[in-house]
C-alpha cells in the first residue's frame, strides 16, 4: 500500500480505495448530496421525513454496492493509469447502477423509466464529482507540500534528539574512551538515518534498530536509572511506518519519565500485529510536579500529524495519564513492501 502522501511527480493517481478515510468521505459525500436533493425537492418541513425515507430507500444500497465494488477491485484500479482508471470507475458506477435498479424493479420497487435515467446521471455526477475532489486533494498532498510538512515536523525533532545524543557521548570522553568510541559509532548510524530522505516509510525493524542504539545511548548517560522491557516478540518487522515515529516518543519517556527521578525508571515498549493492524505501546513513570511534562503534548501531535499524512484515518495515536505511568497508544495498518515483480 502506498502512503497517502506519496504521490507521483506527475499527475495524482486515483485515491487508494480500500483506505478507511477515502471510504468515509465517500459515504458523507453522496449521503450530504442525498440531503441536498431531498431539501432541494421538498419544499414542506412536515414531508422532509418521508422524503428522505423514499430517498434513502433507493441511495443507500447503490452507495453501499458501489463502495463494495470498489473496494475489492482496488488493487487493479489502483495499478491504471489515472485518466483509464477514472474512467473505469464511472463505466462500473453506471453498470453497477443500472443493474441494481433492475434488482430493485424485480423486488417490486417501481422505479420507471424517468427513474432510471435519474438514477444513472445521479450517480455518473457525484462519481465524476468525487473523483474531482481526490484529484484535487492529491494535488493538495502533492510532494511539494506534503515533503515540506515532513521536513518542518522532523525539524522539530533533531535538536532534541542530537543534543541529547551528543550530551551522553561527552560525558564518556575522559572517563571511559573506548566505550565513547563505540557510542560515536551509534551515534554515526543515528545520524545517517537524521540526514537521509526520510519522506518514504521504513521497515518497522529498523525503526525499532533505531530506538535500541537511542536508548543505549540514553543507558551510557543515566546508567542504572534507566531499565526498557522490550517485548517485540510478535512484532511484524518488515511492516512500513513513518520514519522517527518512535524515537521522539521514547526520548520524551526518557526526558518526562526518567531524568526527573533520582531511581531506577522502566520504559516498556509492546509492539505487537492484531487483525492487520500494528500496534505500538509506550509505557514510562510519570509523577504529576513541576513543569517537566510540558514538551509531552509537542512530540505526540508531531507524530500524530505524520500518521495523518501517511496513513489518512487508518492510524491513530492515543494517549493518556495511568495511576503512575504515561502511556502512548499507536495504531497503524499493516503493510509491507511489495515484492519488485508485483509493481508497475
Amino acid at each position: 500500500m502506498r502512503a497517502i502522501i506519496n504521490q507521483k511527480t506527475g499527475r495524482p493517481g486515483l485515491p487508494e480505495l480500500r483506505n478507511l478515510g477515502t471510504v468515509l468521505r465517500i459515504l458523507l459525500a453522496v449521503n450530504g448530496a442525498a440531503v441536498v436533493a431531498v431539501f432541494a425537492r421538498e419544499s414542506r418541513w412536515e414531508a422532509l421525513a418521508d422524503a428522505w425515507f423514499e430517498t434513502a430507500a433507493i441511495v443507500e444500497p447503490h452507495l453501499l454496492v458501489g463502495v463494495l465494488v470498489l473496494y475489492v477491485l482496488a488493487p487493479v484500479l489502483e495499478r491504471l493509469p489515472y485518466q483509464t482508471g477514472a474512467m473505469t470507475i464511472l463505466g462500473l458506477m453506471l453498470v453497477e447502477t443500472l443493474l441494481l435498479d433492475a434488482a430493485l424493479v424485480k423486488l417490486g420497487v417501481d422505479v420507471g423509466t424517468s427513474g432510471l435515467l435519474r438514477h444513472a446521471m445521479f450517480s455518473l455526477l457525484l462519481t465524476g464529482v468525487l473523483l474531482g475532489y481526490f484529484y484535487l486533494r492529491a494535488r493538495a498532498l502533492s510532494p511539494a507540500i506534503a515533503e515540506a510538512r515532513l521536513q518542518a515536523l522532523q525539524a522539530r525533532i533533531r535538536p532534541h534528539f542530537l543534543f541529547n545524543s551528543i550530551t551522553a557521548v561527552l560525558s564518556l570522553v575522559r572517563t571511559e574512551p573506548r566505550r565513547a568510541e563505540t557510542a560515536l559509532e551509534d551515534l554515526a548510524d543515528l545520524f545517517r538515518v537524521l540526514m537521509r530522505d526520510n519522506r518514504q516509510l521504513t521497515p518497522l525493524a529498523d525503526e525499532v534498530a533505531l530506538c535500541r542504539q537511542y536508548l543505549d545511548l540514553e543507558k551510557v548517560r543515566l546508567g542504572e536509572r534507566l531499565k526498557v522491557e522490550w517485548h517485540v516478540e510478535n512484532m511484524p518487522g518488515d511492516a512500513l511506518v513513518p520514519p522517527l515515529v518512535l524515537q521522539p516518543l521514547l526520548e520524551n519517556a526518557v526526558y518526562h519519565g526518567i531524568e526527573p527521578s533520582s531511581g531506577t525508571g522502566v520504559i516498556g515498549v509492546n509492539i505487537f500485529l492484531r487483525r492487520g493492524e500494528v500496534h505500538a505501546i509506550l509505557r514510562n513513570p510519570y509523577k504529576l510536579s513541576g513543569s517537566h511534562h510540558g514538551g509531552n503534548k509537542m512530540a505526540v501531535d508531531n507524530i500524530r500529524e505524520r500518521l495523518a499524512l501517511h496513513f489518512d484515518a487508518e492510524a491513530s495515536l492515543e494517549s493518556r495519564i495511568n495511576r503512575n505511568s504515561y502511556e502512548v497508544h499507536i495504531r497503524m495498518p499493516y503493510r509491507a513492501a511489495e515484492p519488485e515483480d508485483a509493481r508497475v
